[in-house]
């Protein structure tokens, strides 16, 4: 039996912790112990995660700061809980995770890293000398996980200096994410629709990266022209996107739904799913899942977005609202019977390439030649 303990900054919905819960509900539970850390609180998959039989823990660490204190009580559970890898995701707990391995016994020390081309003027001064940090670090771990090309490519720019670097794709669940005719329609219901008017989405948290700002103009674009077209948001913090939709003339034709449990429900329900990543995208989960329930994306083209869209879906620039619009109408116009077709391509590339079973073992091979 392999113990790994998993290091992660937060348990909140996001997508390298969407994809650390489905890493641990797919593993070997005959060969591999998987334990959580959650540097933070518990966060929303917390529950979830132990359903699945995984232990989860908490330092109740403040969010977004290099807290020092947390240090002593991390060592003391990597002692207690003895793990042959130490696994951490996202930048804080590569940090601490580090630090802890050494006063620890030293483990074998793997990072997942995923995040590219961040802008860093968006973000505190501790996220930066976190970077650095890391960077001068970047030869301890026995690995560091990417999951895009691209976002290997950037952290070399950064100084990152892997003894081995592990590129291992987001996987996508073909049975929790799949066409489904009823939530197409009973969704419109929920949001008192007409069942034949057209929806446009986007799941992301309100973040400078996620750029909703060209979302909701390019809404607006399009809104001018078209009645039967909507358009929904999910995500932490969207309620905050209120004035910014007002202001744009855009009620009642926006729908602000905040943090969902059901986002399966919600994809096969959209006509066209969008991401306006401006920066910093990786590999994102939230476009796998829409094209794996059959719905055509446009997104923009940053980080592997492009790359996992391929000639199923399209992608424009960032921050061009007028263009993305132009695509939106492009889609509306071909039809339903259209997108239904260039829906099932989509899925048949995330089922050819992506889907989670193959990424899962990617993972595991990844820790047996580490262990051997």
């Amino acid at each position: 039996m392999i113990t790994i303990l998993h290091v992660i900054t937060d348990l909140e919905i996001g997508g390298a912790e969407m994809m650390l819960g489905k890493l641990l509900r797919g593993m070997d539970r005959s060969r591999y112990k998987n334990v959580v850390i959650s540097l933070t609180g518990r966060g929303q998959l917390a529950g979830p995660i132990e359903a699945a039989g995984v232990p989860v823990h908490s330092l109740e660490m403040k969010r977004a700061q290099i807290d020092l204190t947390a240090l002593p009580k991390l060592v003391r559970l990597v002692k207690e809980i003895r793990p042959a890898i130490l696994q951490t995701w996202l930048y804080h707990a590569d940090l601490l995770g580090t630090a802890a391995a050494i006063f620890s016994g030293r483990p074998h020390l793997v990072w997942n890293v995923r995040c590219s081309d961040m802008d860093l003027a968006h973000y505190p001064w501790t996220t930066r000398v976190t970077l650095k940090l890391l960077a001068l670090c970047s030869r301890m771990p026995q690995a560091i996980i990417v999951n895009s090309q691209v976002g290997q490519r950037f952290h070399e720019q950064i100084g990152y200096r892997a003894r081995r670097w592990e590129m291992i794709p987001n996987g996508f669940d073909l049975e929790e994410f799949r066409p489904d005719p009823a939530a197409y329609l009973a969704w419109r219901d929920k949001l008192r629709l007409p069942h034949n008017a057209i929806l446009v989405g986007m799941v992301a948290r309100v973040d400078p990266m996620k750029d909703h700002a060209t979302f909701l103009e390019a809404a607006r674009q399009v809104a001018m022209g078209r009645s039967d077209v909507a358009f929904v948001l999910v995500g932490k913090d969207v309620d905050r996107l209120d004035a910014q939709v007002n202001a744009l003339g855009l009620t009642g034709k926006v729908h602000l739904l905040g943090v969902r449990p059901d986002v399966a429900t919600i994809m096969p329900a959209l006509d066209i799913f969008s991401l306006t990543s401006a920066f910093g995208e990786v590999f994102p989960n939230v476009v796998g899942e829409a094209m794996a329930c059959g719905v055509p994306c446009v997104v923009t083209d940053v980080g592997d977005a492009a790359f996992l869209v391929g000639n199923a879906g399209r992608a424009v620039p960032p921050g061009d609202p007028q263009l993305l619009a132009r695509q939106w109408s492009d889609l509306i116009g071909m039809g339903r019977v259209k997108r239904l077709e260039m829906g099932a391509v989509s899925r048949e590339r995330v089922r050819a390439g992506f889907n989670l079973h193959s990424v899962v073992n990617q993972y595991e091979q990844c820790y047996e030649e580490l262990v051997a």
